[in-house]
């Protein structure tokens, strides 16, 4: 099943690349890494076709067709291995698969989407299975781990741990790196949507600790 699915997508894409738009892809995400050039909906559609056709019969199928997927070289197929794994339904058993891809991939456009999307949806389903992950990530070593777990909570909207983010926020305010700083500031924004209150004390309170850019981030969308 995994070689029909592997030809099926190289085949597809293939079929709808751009080699033009391959280049300016891969130029806007400051990569080296080979893209096909196909554009978003064209992709997604694939996806959704393999996804019907190709659905794994148990979690060792699930992992395997993901990784293999994962693991081809063009960036496309990264995209679309977060796509399947979202149709496929993951579990938190498989949390040991989306850690080793964020770290793989170690760039927003993946980390993002397995942050907001797969841990967040599995978040939302089975939070005492989650927390504990989530609870080491915030403390990694690997910077888009720490960030995953920033952004985890970003479509939780009423269900948000509020004392989680809080202390989160708190404790890698001091961190350097722009996608930290920047996490930050989008988690409390998309909580100021559901919380604008208690975000807007957070805000004054910290203000002194929380770089510029987190503070302006959080607080766009609030009267401070």
């Amino acid at each position: 099943m995994i070689d029909a699915l592997l030809a099926s997508l190289r085949a597809e894409l293939t079929a709808h690349a751009d080699a033009p738009r391959a280049v300016a892809m891969a130029a806007y995400m400051k990569t080296d890494q080979p893209f096909y050039g196909v554009i978003a909906p064209t992709r997604r559609a694939i996806g959704k076709a393999a996804a019907r056709r190709f659905r794994p019969t148990d979690r060792a199928g699930y992992e395997a067709a993901v990784a293999a997927v994962w693991a081809l070289p063009e960036r496309e197929a990264q995209y679309l291995a977060i796509q399947l794994a979202l149709a496929w339904q993951p579990t938190p058993a498989s949390i040991p698969l989306f850690r080793r891809l964020i770290v793989e991939g170690a760039w927003w456009d993946t980390v993002d989407e397995l942050a907001v999307h797969v841990m967040g949806g599995l978040l939302a389903r089975e939070p005492a299975a989650v927390w504990p992950w989530l609870d080491a990530w915030i403390d990694d070593p690997d910077l888009w781990l720490r960030r995953t777990a920033l952004l985890a909570q970003n479509r939780q909207k009423a269900a948000t741990d509020a004392d989680r983010l809080f202390a989160w926020c708190r404790k890698r305010a001091d961190e350097k790196d722009f996608f930290i700083r920047k996490a930050i500031g989008w988690a409390l924004r998309t909580y100021a949507a559901t919380a604008p209150e208690a975000v807007a004390a957070f805000l004054v309170a910290e203000r002194p600790r929380l770089s510029g850019l987190s503070f302006r981030e959080a607080s766009k969308h609030l009267s401070l």
